[in-house]
């Protein structure tokens, strides 16, 4: 499998920390203040390859990026499969707590979702393989360097992953703005997997039967939906309440 490219402070001092392989590092030539000095001595710390470059060369390859100095290059994302997810979490003893997005293909809401999902607790992402935006560097640096630490899946047929998600005891919770309930009205406090749709049309048709319940989040202005990582964020945090009360 080939390199990945990981592109600014936050994702590289991550991915440093999260003890993935890491074939080199390239940082900027001149001076290195704050944050900057504080990575590339931690990547030295642990033996890594550290590189200096011109400021010319971190800009052709982050192409248009803001690289903030840095880039390193590492092995790709280890994907895991979901009955780890679950069993990880029932090794936690905690309820499995899972994100499935349905074709979601904006790069920049996908990494939201991973911040997201890595600061709500979630045990894993499940991303279809195909018309969904990939895990690249742009998703690595809009989640902070979070998809170091949420566990990934790539699944198939998506409607077939949510019916054996559903057999193993899982509600499936699907987030549309017909749905049959504000999102804070319905139960989220057992095992769950939260579905988020497209940008633009939401959740297809098929994924929409294959939910236990649709929700809703009010909406009293003039826009009739919220941007999918925003939905998101709300519908993952509602979960986190609803188990702190329970």
């Amino acid at each position: 499998m080939s390199e990945e490219v990981i592109i600014g402070r936050n994702s590289v001092a991550e991915v440093i920390k999260s003890g993935r392989s890491i074939n080199k590092v390239l940082v900027a030539k001149g001076d290195r203040q704050g944050s900057l000095k504080q990575i590339v001595g931690q990547a030295l710390k642990k033996g890594l390859l550290v590189q200096e470059v011109d400021h010319a060369k971190l800009d052709s390859l982050a192409e248009g990026q803001n690289h903030q100095g840095i880039i390193a290059y590492a092995a790709p994302i280890q994907f895991v499969d979901v009955a780890q997810m679950l069993q990880n979490a029932a090794n936690k003893g905690e309820q499995a707590f899972l994100v499935l997005l349905d074709e979601l293909e904006d790069p920049h809401n996908v990494g939201a979702i991973i911040r997201t999902a890595d600061g709500a607790g979630c045990h894993g992402l499940l991303l279809p393989k195909r018309r969904t935006a990939p895990i690249s560097s742009t998703v690595a640096k809009i989640s902070s360097g979070a998809v170091e630490y949420v566990p990934i899946a790539q699944i198939g047929n998506v409607s077939q992953t949510i019916k054996s998600l559903k057999k193993q005891g899982v509600w499936v919770v699907g987030a549309d703005m017909d749905g049959e309930k504000n999102y804070y009205d319905a139960d989220l406090t057992g095992p769950i997997v939260v579905v988020v749709g497209n940008e633009g049309q939401g959740l297809s048709r098929l994924i929409k039967e294959n939910c236990d319940i649709l929700v809703k989040i009010p909406m009293k202005g003039h826009m009739t939906s919220l941007n999918a990582s925003v939905a998101c964020s709300l519908l993952l945090y509602e979960v986190c309440r609803q188990r702190e009360l329970k």
